[in-house]
């Protein structure tokens, strides 16, 4: 099973708190069992929210297709799927290694 993403862990926790205000204001139980159940029912619904939420469909595109003078489509020079690298700060050997003067 999938790592659940932070939109299916918000709506989950949301759905936790309001249903269990909501179903505990409705019923206006008082009694320790009472209030049990309803705590459960509460937690079930809001995993079965953050269950039944539709995850992350497929890898994010970095490139959109470029668009000739034609106007047909032609692919980049990367695919959606490569990993971008940015090349790191090229520091000097002396750099940062005065202190005054």
């Amino acid at each position: 099973m999938q790592r659940p993403n932070a939109a299916q862990l918000t709506y989950g926790s949301a759905t936790v708190v309001l249903a269990t205000v909501a179903l505990l204001l409705l019923s206006g139980t008082t009694t320790l069992p009472g209030i049990a159940a309803v705590c459960a029912a509460g937690l079930l619904l809001g995993v079965l929210v953050a269950v039944t939420m539709p995850g992350r469909a497929g890898p994010v595109k970095t490139s959109a297709p470029v668009r000739s003078a034609s106007g047909t489509a032609e692919a980049s020079g990367t695919s959606g799927n490569e990993e971008i690298r940015v090349p790191a700060a090229r520091v000097g050997g002396s750099a940062g290694t005065r202190i005054g003067s």
